[in-house]
């Protein structure tokens, strides 16, 4: 059976370096292009927003070019920088962790398990991996929580005879679409309802409509992906050695229990605002503990075991450079004070303009922030306090203005380069970005249709409570 080697090669680098740099280029330039403003910033409750009626323009600041140069170092030293941090070492010992189970045979029997039992239904178990990786993006918020079992899902589609664009749609498109078609993600949904002062998952009946129609869409583009390249001459043997080896037994039991564990983790996090701060890091812990300790029980020396963690590191090291690039775009943005000038001309646009103008406007909005600023919540705190009393004179419910935020915050993630989970994705399982591109494209033309559609029948029924 194939296994999917966690390494990013020379040419996904280069590909996706070039493509990063070009942007921070790009981010330089609307620098120059774009007066500097900013909007004053009020703290309530201890939550800090902007005051919408505060916008000011600023003397204009002009970047010199070696930012370009010096941007992914000053990030380390900004304030993402313990979020930068983070997200390197998370992707640095998932990476480790991966290759001590697969080193183990602990990758290949599971996926060996799960192939046999679903042999003769196998675009059965691509739908309910999908239905999986989607309800708990919508309903819990998890995104870059599930990385680690991408490469699991790659491994699992290539044992059935599919590519590893198949597992890739099975798990980061999945899981990033359940995000955007939410629910009751407490990150956007949760956040957003909050600032705009509407009763917290509210209006939930449309949502669910719109989640299970992404689903639809999102598995019907995925199976029929699959049927286009399966390879129907692939035959996985299965080895009883997998399923008879004592050590390997309790090293997948050991697994097992980790991964029921890190589940816990992701279910109470949305629901425990300390736990939320430090889920990343504890995702980390138990999938590191997770690793060693399953190599360990399988048979592997200690020595083994660490030689084999380092190469798995040594593997995916060089996307370090590629999350510090993608950071940097909105550290370049930031420092010229323009993204509040962006929200402000959005501002002054909407109130010239009709609702159903005015619903596109706040998506479209949303979507080009969603560039520079990656966190859902992050946004919110920067939007809402904008779009909420926009939707009032306009005459759109504030329902209206959450949702076409969440519209505009969630899809792009699996479109921007800027965006360092999907980065994260790509680079553990050696995809390069422009083929990513290239395959997600008509899907992600589709959902923005599909979604622009449904705010506009949402602005049609008044979609509330208000």
């Amino acid at each position: 059976m194939e296994e999917k080697t966690l390494k990013i090669s020379k040419k996904a680098f280069i590909n996706t370096l070039i493509i990063l740099f070009v942007l921070m280029v790009v981010a330089l330039i609307i620098t120059y292009l774009i007066p500097s403003g900013s909007y004053k910033r009020v703290i309530t409750n201890g939550i800090e927003t902007i005051n919408p009626n505060s916008f000011t323009f600023v003397p204009k600041i002009y970047l010199p070019i070696y930012k370009l140069f010096t941007a992914p170092i000053e990030v380390l030293f900004s304030k993402d920088a313990p979020l930068v941090v983070t997200i390197i070492i998370f992707i640095l010992f998932v990476s480790g962790s991966f290759s001590v189970l697969s080193k183990a045979n602990i990758v290949k029997a599971i996926i060996l398990s799960i192939t046999k039992r679903f042999e003769r239904r196998k675009y059965l178990l691509i739908a309910i991996v999908i239905f999986i990786f989607m309800s708990l993006g919508a309903i819990l918020g998890l995104f870059e929580e599930m990385i680690p079992l991408v490469p699991l899902v790659v491994s699992l589609a290539i044992s059935m005879g599919f590519d590893d664009l198949t597992g890739l749609g099975m798990s980061l498109l999945a899981v990033g679409f359940g995000f955007s078609a939410a629910i009751s993600n407490p990150f956007s949904i949760g956040v957003a309802q909050r600032l705009a002062g509407l009763p917290l998952f509210s209006g939930a009946y449309l949502r669910i409509v719109f989640f299970i129609l992404t689903y639809f869409i999102t598995t019907l583009f995925v199976i029929s992906h699959a049927k286009s390249i399966e390879n129907r001459d692939t035959r996985v043997n299965l080895i009883e050695e997998y399923a008879s080896n004592p050590k390997e037994l309790r090293a997948i039991r050991f697994f097992a229990l980790s991964l029921v564990l890190m589940l816990a983790v992701v279910i109470i996090t949305p629901f425990n605002g300390t736990l939320s701060q430090i889920s990343l890091p504890l995702i980390t812990l138990i999938f590191l503990i997770a690793g060693f300790g399953s190599g360990i029980f399988a048979g592997l020396t200690i020595k083994d075991t660490f030689k084999t963690f380092f190469e798995g590191i040594l593997n995916v090291a060089p996307s370090i450079i590629l999350i510090l690039m993608a950071v940097s775009v909105k550290h370049i943005i930031e420092q010229g004070n323009v993204i509040d000038t962006i929200l402000y001309f959005a501002q002054t646009y909407i109130l010239k303009t009709n609702q159903y103008v005015a619903g596109i406007v706040m998506y479209i909005t949303t979507l080009i922030l969603n560039f520079f600023i990656g966190s859902a919540s992050a946004k919110a705190f920067l939007v809402i306090p904008i779009l909420a009393p926009l939707s009032d004179l306009v005459g759109l419910t504030r329902q209206v203005a959450v949702t076409a935020f969440c519209f505009g915050d969630g899809f792009s993630n699996l479109l921007y380069p800027t965006n360092a989970v999907l980065i994260i994705g790509l680079s553990l399982v050696d995809m390069p970005y422009p083929k990513w591109i290239r395959w997600t494209i008509k899907i992600q033309a589709i959902i923005f249709l599909v979604s622009m559609l449904f705010l506009m029948f949402a602005i049609k029924i008044h979609y509330g409570p208000f």
